[in-house]
This record gives structure tokens, sequence and C-alpha cells, in this order.
């Protein structure tokens, strides 16, 4: 027989004979990390700034946050693992912008980035630097497009995958030169970056070239953004040159869940989040990753998302580029 004791702790739940398995299951999601997915290998600013952020919005949600990398695709794969999760807010994605306004353009990705995602939290907008192999006859962009043009094919940029910003951005930088540039991809910046650094590659559109640039083991020719970045402050931007200002925007990183992700969760999780980029010193370290923090409600990264993603398909379609 079970004691009295016994029966008056039972006493609630056999009242409320259908809380009992919210509540094992409420403690069981506590006890579990939170997958934040990483589509990139370890190393570039999508996986660095993944880390930085899972542990600050880990201590505000009081649950560990896992850095998962899974790359391939261009960071496809990754994505298209989150699109299939459970729409629980227990599985995030570390978005980079091309991810979702380029990659989808060009290939069978698997998955709609306006349909399959609920925008979580915008990181910020992302710095990028043109830079050549110091071998390269070019010390500013104008000289890179008319040695583009005088050896049509002979000049290659590296970026991290098809489908890239990268990969656009050199594109884009070809067209400029009206002359052909050719492009290798590579499964991720470091190894895009060190390609470049061999010789293997000539050029490189891509923030991992920063650290190279400070060494003087690449030479910078120019930012890619609307204003120069404190880490190469003497480099001038692309806009500065009179290039650039027509081109679409992917250069930004965000996290998003799967859609169906309910409201309140996600509301949870972006004031976390944006909680985390108003600390200064978090703020200081997304800007040396190469990231102008900008704190946003969910319903702007989507409207982010929706206008990038429109330009850039035309843009696309106006260069051909294909897989």
């Amino acid at each position: 027989m079970p004691t009295r004791r016994r029966l008056l702790a039972a006493a609630p739940l056999l009242a409320f004979p259908a809380l009992a398995p919210r509540l094992a299951r409420a403690g069981q999601a506590a006890d579990r990390p939170i997958r934040y997915v990483v589509p990139y290998p370890p190393g570039a600013t999508n996986d660095n700034t993944a880390r930085l952020m899972s542990r600050a919005l880990g201590e505000r949600l009081g649950r560990s946050v896992i850095v998962e990398n899974r790359a391939g695709a261009a960071g496809v794969l990754g994505a298209r693992l989150v699109a299939q999760a459970a729409p629980d807010g227990e599985t995030l994605l570390n978005v980079s912008g091309a991810i979702f306004v380029v990659a989808p353009h060009l290939n069978q990705a698997g998955f709609d980035p306006l349909r399959d995602f609920a925008p979580v939290a915008f990181t910020g907008n992302a710095y990028s630097v043109v830079a050549v192999n110091p071998a390269v006859p070019a010390h500013d962009v104008a000289g890179l497009l008319a040695l583009a043009r005088r050896s049509p094919g002979s000049l290659n940029y590296g970026s991290s995958g098809i489908g890239s910003s990268g990969h656009l951005r050199g594109a884009l930088l070809a067209e400029q030169a009206g002359a052909e540039m050719v492009h290798v991809p590579f499964p991720g910046s470091a190894a895009a970056v060190n390609s470049v650094l061999s010789g293997d590659t000539q050029l490189i559109v891509d923030p991992a070239a920063m650290p190279l640039i400070r060494d003087g083991r690449l030479r910078g020719l120019a930012v890619v953004g609307p204003e120069r970045w404190a880490a190469l402050p003497d480099l001038p931007t692309l806009d500065e040159q009179g290039i650039g200002r027509d081109w679409p925007d992917g250069g930004w990183f965000a996290v998003f869940a799967p859609a169906g992700t309910p409201r309140d969760t996600v509301a949870r999780l972006n004031a976390a989040y944006n909680e985390a980029l108003a600390e200064p010193a978090i703020a200081e370290r997304l800007r040396g990753l190469g990231l102008r923090p900008t704190p946003l409600p969910p319903g702007a990264v989507a409207d982010r998302l929706a206008a990038d993603f429109a330009a850039t398909g035309a843009a696309l379609r106006r260069l051909r580029l294909t897989a």
C-alpha cells in the first residue's frame, strides 16, 4: 500500500494525468543541448562566428549550445539538414547569406530559403576583401581588370564553393573587366585562401584573406562593402574605386531555424541573441571577425532575405552563371 506521503506527492499528477508526460518532456528538453549547425568546415568566418555566439547564447538561455560542423556543397548540405529537422527550437543554422541567396539559384539545393526556414536573428553585415597572390602584377582593382582584359582566362579565382559569395563576386569582377576569369571552387574558405597563397589560383574575394593581407603574404586590392574595414584601414573599398555599387548583397550572417518553429520560441531565441550582440566585448570580437553587429527582429531578417534573394537571382541570370 502506498504511504499517505507518496499519495499526496503524486496527487497533482494524478489529478492532471496529461500534465505528467509534458513535464517529463520539458525536463528532457532542458537537458538536451541545442544543435548550432555550421555548414562549413572549422576555421572560417562562419565557424568562428558560431563558436563565439553559441557560448553567448548558451549563457543567456541557461542551456548548452553545441556547434556542429556539417560541411559540403558550399553550405547546402548543412542547410538541408536544418530544413529537415524538427521545428522545436533545438536545431539552428548559422547562415552565411550566400547559402540562401546564391546557391538555391544555381543548384537543386533541396530547400527553399523563403519557405523552409524561420528567421531567428541577424548577426550582421560582413566585410570581404579582394586579394591576389603577390606575383600577380596588379596593385589595385583597375590594374587587375586591365590584366584580365589583356590575358583572358589567365586569372583563376578561388572560392569556398559553387554558389558562395566569393563565386558570385568573382564573376561580377569578370563582368566588370569584360573578360573571362576561371572559377575554382574549394571545400571552404581556408582551402581557397591557401590556393591563392601557393599560387595555384591568383585571386580570391573572401574575408578569410584578411590576416594574410596584414601579414604581407597576400596583396589586398579592395574591401567589399560600403565602408573601410578597421582591420585594413589603408585598403580602399570597391565603391571608392567606382565598382560594386550595384552588386547584390549576400554578405551577411544570420541564424535560422526550421519552418514551423513556434513564434514564442523564436522570440526567446531572438531576444537572447540580440542581448549578446549588444554586449561590447562580443560586438568587438565580431568586428574583429569582419562583421558589423546589427540586431534585428525576425521580420526584418525575413525582409532582408527576400530582397537579397530577388536581387541575386536577377544578377545570376544576367551573368548566365551556372553551377
